[in-house]
């Protein structure tokens, strides 16, 4: 009668140590992340296919304020201002958000990675506030980048000190018209982006939810009058954010918000801050 072998345990010495350096906690972290996010946004750091379209919308946007700086030295005036520069170029603006958004968020939720961020130290807002920062702040540079080729080009085409002056505060104005595009564009991408895994899903919905309102715009102020053809612009997020800059720069709103830029200033931050709160909402919920 044979006698079953029962299985021994054997203990492996693989030399395991506790952690002894330096924790360096969550604001560590979340700054971190925003970093990551920002290269991730730029096509920092990755292969060369991460790289493609960043670098291709940039270089569009400095092509466009050279050919734009080219002129003015020639004639003299701008054909083309600060201010106006993201409105004219919005749609480059747009699918800069479609393709940056689910792959700074969309990859993470379709990858499941999510409960790995919020074990510790960062909470789930400090994720959804490191992507949205990240989100902006590449918009921004986006078209600050250009801007600046711009205000270089003008202060060489001007003379007299308070010349420069007027030029310096006009490029000031643009770049916040830029940080309203960075930051109600990047808010309503990221938001969009959080709700699915599947990138090409959501870059379509990310288009779609800022296209959809173009045709509506334009058919309200074809056949609109008074207030109801002055407020359409609330409808559709580049003309939001025009005529909200346009107010805050004392700018003629006559054939755009009228003496409404108040209502379009008070609902850009308005949107602003609901996209955030949904946002936070979302990840309250995501991963649990």
């Amino acid at each position: 009668m044979s006698v079953e072998k029962q299985p021994s345990g054997v203990i492996h010495d693989i030399g395991y140590q506790r952690y002894t350096g330096a924790r360096l906690g969550r604001s560590y972290a979340t700054r971190s992340l925003y970093i990551h996010s920002l290269r991730t946004a730029l096509g920092l750091g990755r292969g060369p296919k991460a790289k493609i379209f960043p670098w291709l919308a940039e270089g569009i946007l400095l092509l466009v304020a050279a050919i734009v700086t080219a002129i003015r030295a020639q004639g003299g005036e701008a054909v083309l201002s600060y201010s106006e520069f993201a409105g004219q170029l919005s749609f480059l603006l747009i699918l800069f958000c479609a393709a940056t958004a689910p792959e700074l968020v969309s990859r993470d939720l379709r990858s499941g990675v999510l409960p790995l961020y919020f074990s510790r130290p960062i909470r789930r807002s400090d994720y959804a506030f490191g992507k949205l920062a990240g989100m902006a702040t590449a918009t921004w540079l986006l078209l600050a980048v250009p801007q600046t080729l711009m205000f270089i080009g003008g202060v060489f085409s001007v003379s007299g000190v308070s010349a420069v002056w007027d030029e310096t505060i006009e490029y000031g104005q643009g770049l916040l018209a830029s940080a309203l595009f960075a930051l109600l564009f990047g808010a309503i991408s990221i938001l969009i982006a959080s709700l699915a895994g599947r990138r090409a899903v959501t870059a379509a919905l990310i288009v779609v939810a800022f296209l959809v309102t173009t045709p509506i715009y334009a058919v309200i102020q074809e056949v609109g009058s008074g207030p109801v053809k002055q407020l359409a612009g609330l409808i559709n997020p580049v003309t939001l954010v025009l005529i909200t800059n346009a107010w805050l720069t004392g700018d003629d709103l006559e054939g755009l918000g009228g003496n409404y830029g108040a209502i379009y200033a008070l609902s850009t931050l308005i949107a602003i801050l609901v996209c955030v709160l949904l946002l936070l909402l979302r990840y309250r919920k995501v991963a649990r």
